[in-house]
């Protein structure tokens, strides 16, 4: 007695059965017609591999597309950071790779801000710090909230080192 895959449902069956367990193929018959391969199975033999099927994930693939910019907008939150210490400021960027500047702040000799109308109403805006110390002459740094009181804050801090 040997086993054999049946055509029908791919399970294993002996060859003297008259017809399958599982799904009720008749193996006998057509194993005299000649119709199934009667050679047994091999132990361990990969038959076959069966992965889901991509509609199972229909509503991931739909909706995937919600995921990825929350994902962009957490990246790029974390990876830029403006440190305003009592003499000197440390803009850090980057995640994997990482990049800091660091210039005193009786250096600057100008901070920008520049804000649309819609980073006006919500309260952000891009400030730009230019310095006798960089090459560029400038550091930007987008999306800083109340960037007014950040202005301020540098100056201030500016005047009581220079003053």
């Amino acid at each position: 007695m040997a086993l054999i895959q049946c055509p029908d449902c791919k399970r294993q069956v002996s060859s003297e059965a008259q017809s399958c367990p599982s799904c009720g193929y008749p193996i006998a018959e057509r194993l005299q017609e000649g119709a199934i391969d009667s050679t047994p199975l091999e132990a361990g033999q990969l038959l076959v591999e069966i992965r889901p099927s991509w509609w199972k994930f229909f509503w991931h693939l739909v909706f995937g597309w919600l995921v990825i910019p929350l994902l962009v907008a957490i990246y790029r939150r974390h990876s830029l950071v403006l440190r305003i210490y009592s003499d000197h400021v440390a803009l850090e960027r980057g995640v994997f790779t990482k990049e800091h500047r660091e210039f005193f702040i009786k250096d600057i000799r100008s901070i920008d801000v520049d804000q649309t109308i819609l980073e006006r109403l919500v309260g952000i805006g891009d400030i730009t710090i230019s310095t006798a110390a960089t090459l560029d002459a400038a550091e930007v740094m987008p999306g800083v909230p109340a960037p007014m009181r950040v202005k301020d804050l540098l100056i201030a801090q500016r005047q009581t080192l220079t003053g």
